[in-house]
């Protein structure tokens, strides 16, 4: 192994909930899970592809749980050094200014959000008061697209970037789980965007797999494995199966990631 590889796309809970909160997302999406989302578990399986760093986060599908989830998830990186944690706020939130002050406060390095999860439309007015806040001052991770609902997608994604170019934003699942056309037709070439790679090469062909990330930009793409949704030692391979170039594979596995976050 010669590669720096970072997993830009991780879930954790406590692990009091781990069970159930793991076999609930399996049943949202009607897939088999690979792993539990434990802190442990999930460093455990990076190593079988000697991962260094990973992003990870959580998300409160009710605005009360905010302030908990946030505390969890520092309390985490205290643990692990290898975390690069991202805090979540809400858009229902009694203030979404104390939400994101707390995630500063507690060394966090962003926010994540997944409109399915949390039923609000990516680009409704009390998702934009979220964007307002953050823009220019931390990074934002948003679950993208699903065929069953219109929560997260692209074209709401879209309108995110066009109204705030300065919100730098990582769009998981290149742009759009299971609508990856309209991903690759209305998200490439804006300046602040980056797509995670997770939850999209299991259900692509290599051909359309390497031609979304060439649309993207090989500069623009960070691996990511969904923990714990996925295989890393799977995934990882299916990544190198695509065949890039080792300078690629560099950038896509590790440098863009850092890059982006300033690491």
């Amino acid at each position: 192994m010669d590669y720096e590889v970072i997993d830009a796309h991780a879930h954790i809970f406590p692990e009091k909930i781990a069970e159930n909160a793991t076999v609930n997302i399996g049943k949202f999406y009607d897939l088999g899970m690979d792993n539990t989302g434990i802190s442990e578990r999930l460093v455990k399986a990076g190593e079988t592809i000697g991962i260094s760093r990973y992003l990870v986060c959580s998300t409160a599908t009710v605005p009360h749980q905010v302030s908990s989830i946030n505390h969890f998830i520092a309390e985490e990186c205290e643990k692990y050094s290898c975390f690069f944690g991202f805090g979540t706020t809400h858009p229902l939130s009694e203030s979404i200014e104390n939400d994101i002050k707390q995630i500063r406060e507690l060394g966090l390095h962003g926010v994540k959000l997944h409109p399915d999860f949390q039923t609000f439309d990516a680009d409704s007015p009390d998702a934009f008061r979220i964007y307002e806040i953050i823009e220019g001052k931390l990074p934002l991770l948003i679950h993208c697209g699903d065929p069953r609902y219109d929560y997260s997608a692209p074209q709401k994604i879209r309108r995110i970037c066009e109204n705030f170019p300065k919100l730098k934003l990582q769009a998981a699942h290149l742009g759009g789980y299971c609508r990856w056309d309209d991903a690759e037709e209305l998200l490439t070439g804006f300046e602040n965007l980056r797509v995670d790679i997770s939850s999209c090469m299991a259900f692509m062909s290599r051909e359309d797999a390497v031609r979304r990330i060439k649309k993207f930009g090989i500069e623009r793409c960070f691996f990511g494995c969904d923990f714990p949704m996925w295989n890393h030692k799977e995934e990882f391979e299916r990544f190198l199966s695509l065949g890039f170039s080792r300078d690629e594979n560099r950038l896509i596995l590790a440098e863009n990631f850092k890059n982006f976050y300033e690491i």
